[in-house]
């Protein structure tokens, strides 16, 4: 007897097309290709514009066969459905030659003013450690860039929402130009996340920049802005307060050695920003500046501090101690301190009591990281006091310095710490303790 039913169809077929959608949004480009040849209703998937929002191109020094087939089709891709395209990330992976950043303007050449014919929805944008200060940016080859750079970022003004240069290495009068690029159309910049950390090169005194203060005038509606603190000043204070006060939540500062910051910045500008900015948080990074008196000129008690990294980087210098910093400086943050990062080569010099009162003064520390020479009988008064509710942190990442090689004793030690904590750690805390050599 003949059948003429037809043949059974995969529940695939039925599947709704938000759903195919969502299993095509977790395919490389490469598999999606393959998906896409199945039927004409995945071939359809294939072309939703939910799937090309977000694009990473990484652009690599010394790219295998593998990494020229992903950039080749990452950049065909970005042209086909560069339309769709609202958040773009370029990466750039070990540059070491001047042919690289040859290649490289010609390519983001190409495709940027692709990008500024067809796209209309791009809102995010990150370029980040382009370091333009190296030997191998060509002069002709860097100018073009900085040049197609800043018409692309006029052409994307009126929509661009976030900007990403970290580490673009450039000059002073370069970026305050691509800076001015965002407002070029009205004047004004609406852009509410920007990220120029490491932005200039040569370590200016960005501070007393009239050009700096310029452009910075006309972003209206920051939320987020990163920088270093020798942009830092009571004009550029003014400014935010005048600008993006109603709008602006954090702001995270950036202060290295080789950074200028013998600047006068008075409390009293930090406090009136902090009045009409009642959702500031400020937090600080600082590498290799540990001396008690430039950390006194810094952290004024106006400034509204969630946050606080000291990374003296291995580099231990016989002229500073870190005792005043934890007795004097942070203890004023107590109502508002909530991270504290700690990484000191500081020349055995022991805080065990000084660290401890500083963490029970801080009623809002959640996060504590050090690195530093303690005794392992501190982390037992620690998790003690935790026990007893007179913290409140909730991740502990302590790396115990030793002065010498062997360290079994101590490593037992901690171990006899986690198993009387074991409940506490395993229920309540992100915890992470060892000891470390530092010989």
């Amino acid at each position: 007897m003949e059948d003429n039913s037809e043949p059974e169809q995969s529940s695939w077929a039925h599947l709704p097309d938000v759903c195919l959608r969502h299993v095509f949004h977790w395919l490389d480009d490469r598999d999606r290709s393959q998906a896409a040849l199945v039927c004409k209703k995945w071939s359809c998937a294939m072309y939703s514009g939910s799937l090309w929002r977000r694009r990473t191109i990484t652009f690599y020094g010394r790219p295998s066969r593998a990494h020229t087939l992903e950039l080749q089709s990452a950049l065909w891709y970005v042209k086909k459905f560069g339309k769709y395209l609202e958040h773009l990330e370029i990466k750039l992976s070990n540059p070491y030659n001047t042919a690289f950043t040859q290649k490289f303007q010609v390519t983001m050449k190409g495709l940027l003013s692709h990008l500024g014919k067809c796209n209309s929805r791009l809102v995010s944008l990150s370029i980040k450690y382009l370091e333009l200060d190296r030997l191998i940016w060509k002069n002709a080859v860097r100018a073009q860039f900085m040049k197609n750079l800043a018409t692309f970022l006029k052409r994307m003004s009126k929509q661009l929402d976030y900007l990403n240069l970290k580490g673009a290495r450039v000059t002073l009068e370069e970026g305050c130009e691509l800076l001015n690029s965002l407002s070029c159309l009205t004047n004004k910049s609406f852009v509410s996340e920007i990220n120029i950390e490491d932005f200039f090169s040569l370590h200016p005194p960005v501070y007393s920049s009239t050009l700096f203060h310029q452009a910075m005038s006309k972003f209206r509606s920051l939320v987020i802005l990163s920088l270093n603190y020798n942009c830092i000043s009571d004009e550029l204070l003014d400014i935010l307060r005048k600008h993006s006060a109603h709008s602006l939540c954090t702001l995270n500062i950036k202060c290295h050695i080789h950074d200028p910051h013998g600047q006068v910045v008075w409390g009293m500008s930090w406090a009136n920003l902090a009045k009409r900015a009642p959702k500031l948080n400020v937090n600080f990074f600082f590498e290799r500046v540990m001396k008690h008196d430039h950390l006194a000129r810094i952290l004024l008690v106006e400034i509204p501090v969630r946050s606080i990294s000291l990374r003296s980087c291995y580099f231990s210098d016989p002229d500073w101690t870190m005792r005043p910093t934890l007795t004097n400086i942070l203890p004023a943050y107590w109502h508002v301190l909530q991270k504290l990062t700690l990484e000191l080569n500081n020349d055995h010099e022991l805080l065990d009591d000084e660290l401890l009162q500083l963490i029970l003064s801080c009623k809002r520390l959640l996060f504590l990281k050090v690195w530093a020479f303690l005794s392992v009988t501190f982390m037992e008064r620690l998790l003690q006091n935790r026990a007893e509710r007179k913290c409140i942190l909730t991740t502990i990442k302590v790396r115990i310095y030793m002065a010498r090689q062997e360290s079994s004793e101590e490593d037992q030690l901690l171990c006899d710490i986690y198993r009387k904590f074991k409940y506490l750690i395993d229920s309540e805390l992100n915890y992470f303790v060892i000891t470390y050599p530092m010989v």
